[in-house]
């Protein structure tokens, strides 16, 4: 039988779970390079963008410069969304097991 209170505690502690994550996602970091080094990213696991580097040599070659940091962005993200989705599984699987 369907019983609210059970839902409402295991609501809680997904959420419980969740805002951990989120803390513990502030203090990773996640890089990405493009161009040999001529532009690199981090960002932190909230897609906070921590530092940003690009090399002077591109300040002169827009298109080139819009290309790299394109890359470098998608890849940094794709990092972070892994994490992410890595995280989800986990803490799903501590989820389950703590019944």
């Amino acid at each position: 039988m369907f019983d609210p209170q059970e839902m409402s505690g295991i609501f809680e502690k997904f959420q419980q779970v969740a805002d951990n994550n989120k803390e513990i996602a502030k203090d990773q970091v996640f890089k990405a390079s493009a161009g040999g080094g001529l532009v690199d990213i981090s960002i932190n696991g909230n897609n906070d963008i921590i530092e940003l580097n690009i090399d002077d040599e591109l300040l002169s070659d827009k298109d080139s410069l819009k290309i790299f940091l394109i890359s470098v962005i998608n890849d940094v993200l794709k990092q972070a969304d892994t994490n992410k989705q890595t995280q989800s599984i986990n803490m799903f699987k501590q989820m389950t097991k703590q019944k």
